[in-house]
């Protein structure tokens, strides 16, 4: 099975993505090779050589993640992950944006989770999307994405609930109104209320929320307060200093102001009407078996 690299430089760098892609071949996806680790990181930009971009910790977070879910389904370990992956790697959303560092981070510092967690069991195989990928597919942006547009300010539990559903990740993280916090929160809000349960429900809720988008301004029914560059910013700052953030305890993100509850509430309230007339596949014939018993 592909194994943790055996060279781990001290700080994160970045890996363009044609450089990425000559070490995605059949042996890495098949989980059968090793990302050559000296080669790997030849090819790749250095970081500047700040506690912020020291990779040690989020190389043991990942140890950890594997170890505690060792015995269940890898896909469990994303609601664990996502916001201490967030609260560890410190970054801006342009920083997030950047395809490169991404890359780096899935081929040269843990190319082993990758086949952990997504190898195919019934393909037993890895898409190649989840090492070089977009921000909703590849194995680590998606995590530190669902962390940033899912906390609710310096709250991850949030990140916990949605992440606990695939098809958040899978379909719902995609969406352009998932940019705007009360609705984020609302859509959390009904997967608490038990409205939606399963990955199908939450896929055709998404698609509910966003077609309504063409026609419904939600930033004019729902506002959310203006955002606190500075309480980022001094969250980016701490990583600089070298904090250091514990495993066990969910930790805090930045010292923001939560989405304002009204809106939250407002929002919550109308999904929960658009899911109950949204078309979810097998709904149908699920209603027909109970009418029948």
């Amino acid at each position: 099975m592909t194994e943790r690299p055996d060279h781990l430089p001290e700080y994160l760098a970045r890996l363009a993505d044609e450089n990425a892609a000559r070490f995605i071949g059949d042996g890495l996806l098949s989980g059968k090779d090793s990302v050559p680790a000296i080669a790997l990181n030849q090819a790749a930009e250095p970081l500047p050589e700040s506690p912020r971009w020291r990779l040690r910790a989020l190389r043991d977070l990942i140890d950890d993640a594997m170890y505690i879910y060792r015995d269940d389904r890898p896909t469990q370990a994303d609601a664990w992950l996502a916001p201490r992956l967030h609260a560890i790697l410190r970054l801006t959303r342009a920083e997030a944006a950047d395809s490169a560092l991404w890359n780096y981070l899935a081929l040269g510092v843990a190319p082993d989770f990758v086949v952990w967690r997504h190898r195919s069991e019934s393909k037993k195989t890895v898409n190649a999307r989840y090492f070089k990928g977009p921000y909703h597919k590849q194995a680590f942006a998606r995590l530190w994405w669902s962390a940033e547009l899912f906390r609710n300010g310096s709250d991850y539990e949030p990140v916990v609930v949605a992440c606990g559903n695939q098809d958040m990740l899978n379909t719902v993280l995609r969406l352009d109104v998932i940019d705007h916090r009360p609705i984020a929160q609302a859509l959390v809000g009904l997967l608490r209320r038990e409205v939606v349960r399963t990955g199908r429900e939450a896929n055709a809720l998404g698609k509910a929320v966003n077609t309504a988008a063409a026609t419904l301004m939600y930033d004019a029914i729902a506002a959310d307060v203006e955002r606190d560059a500075g309480a980022l910013r001094r969250w980016i700052d701490e990583a600089e200093a070298g904090i250091s953030v514990q495993h066990r305890p969910l930790p805090a993100g930045p010292a923001e102001e939560g989405a304002p509850q009204d809106s939250v509430e407002r929002l919550t309230d109308h999904f929960a009407e658009l899911f109950a007339e949204a078309p979810v596949r097998g709904k149908e014939e699920g209603q027909a078996e109970a009418e029948e018993d």
